[in-house]
């Protein structure tokens, strides 16, 4: 099975939840970006101003096909729970890690 880069992009007030996903699914590793902006069709603007306040994290995590699929269900539970904070997952083919 090949590996997987998963991106999760999510509202910087959930980020203890994303963390608790994270460590249930057996994933310590990753590349986080803190203070991205954005706007999302479910969760609006979050541009870090006075009218769109609010930021974004994202992590990047090179994992197995097994541990991108966990994070995924992990991700789509807790986007039911938290709908309006704003958490999204993308999983891509890792083509090479040097």
């Amino acid at each position: 099975m090949g590996m997987k880069m998963a991106m999760l992009v999510y509202n910087e007030a959930v980020e203890e939840e994303v963390m608790e996903v994270m460590a249930k699914c057996g994933v310590s590793n990753y590349t986080k970006i803190a203070g991205v902006h954005g706007k999302g069709a479910g969760s609006g603007a979050h541009l870090g101003t006075d009218v769109w306040p609010g930021q974004n994290n994202l992590l990047y995590v090179a994992c197995s096909q097994e541990q991108a699929e966990n994070l995924a269900s992990g991700i789509g539970a807790l986007r039911e729970k938290i709908r309006h904070e704003g958490v999204k997952i993308f999983i891509m083919p890792l083509e090479k890690a040097v």
